[in-house]
């Protein structure tokens, strides 16, 4: 979990903080090895953990207490499955506390869950064990919506970033990569890309923009799996919508960067052809990118 928790700091995100060995650390550490130079094996040898150890200050967790506002939501419990129903809500939030404080902390309820007392019941002024992703800035800017500012605090996302000037998402090992005007590799992160039915659309793009909490325009004719007695209808935004927290637009018609309401999915499932990462990370990458930002998708 240490190395998972500063990988996360520095930007090559391992999905899921979860203390485990996986495809996901396996890919964020060769991200991290490539970028400094380091022989890439994706395994925590000394090589890489003499590069890490310089951010040891950053400890695996922390101890945060519970405040009202965790306890009081609003949450959206029971969350129906068909889009239909969920057009019907007037928002699309974390089912109960614990799935937000998943989120929040970079990992999922169980591992909070495993990290302290068993039984354990949230109330206010209680004292929780989490994986530390606690930023080091929340000094966001300020042409931010304050809604959009809110869910980045609530995800922990780091006022912080290097500058990206160009994407690349690389369907052979399921990560998107970050690059700078020099063409080093600045963060990495998991990602879902594609399937059978919807492939990644192999080519050069560019980011048109980014929608901060969207709504989601559903129209089955555009999904393949949909039930196609259903009708289009505009979904309400949040953390649990189809799209996530936020729709990163590219010039590709129909294709985006975006979110997702399952992050424990990530790198290992399918797309209906954009590119998803966690809410947590998705969020980070907009902080990264720009309008006219290039984005090449290959094989």
């Amino acid at each position: 979990m240490h190395v998972q928790v500063i990988l996360d700091h520095l930007g090559f995100s391992p999905g899921v903080i979860d203390g485990r060995r996986g495809m996901s650390l396996t890919a964020a550490l060769k991200g991290f090895q490539e970028a400094r130079g380091l022989p890439i094996t994706g395994e925590p040898d000394s090589a890489t953990l003499k590069a890490l150890y310089p951010y040891r200050g950053w400890r695996p967790i922390r101890v945060v207490r519970i405040d009202q506002k965790t306890i009081d939501g609003p949450y959206t419990n029971p969350l129906p499955k068909d889009p239909p129903e969920q057009a019907k809500l007037p928002r699309l939030g974390y089912r109960d506390a614990w799935e937000a404080l998943g989120e929040r902390f970079h990992t999922t309820p169980a591992v909070i869950a495993a990290l302290n007392p068993p039984g354990l019941t949230l109330k206010v002024g209680q004292a929780l064990v989490v994986p530390n992703a606690l930023p080091t800035s929340r000094a966001y800017p300020d042409i931010f919506p304050a809604d959009w500012k809110a869910t980045l605090n609530s995800l922990n996302v780091d006022a912080r970033q290097p500058r990206g000037e160009k994407i690349v998402v690389d369907k052979s090992d399921s990560v998107l990569r970050v690059l700078d005007a020099q063409g080093k590799l600045v963060a990495q992160f998991q990602a879902t890309m594609g399937s059978q039915h919807d492939p990644l659309p192999i080519g050069t793009w560019k980011i048109y923009g980014a929608d901060y909490n969207p709504q989601f325009h559903y129209n089955p004719a555009l999904f393949w799996d949909a039930d196609k007695s259903d009708r289009k209808a505009m979904l309400p935004p949040g953390p649990n919508g189809p799209v996530g927290v936020i729709w990163i637009d590219l010039s590709k018609p129909h294709y985006g960067i975006h979110g997702t309401p399952s992050p424990e999915t990530i790198g290992r499932a399918e797309s209906h052809g954009c590119i998803r990462l966690t809410n947590w990370d998705a969020a980070r990458l907009s902080l990264m990118v720009k309008p006219g930002t290039q984005a090449v998708f290959q094989e």
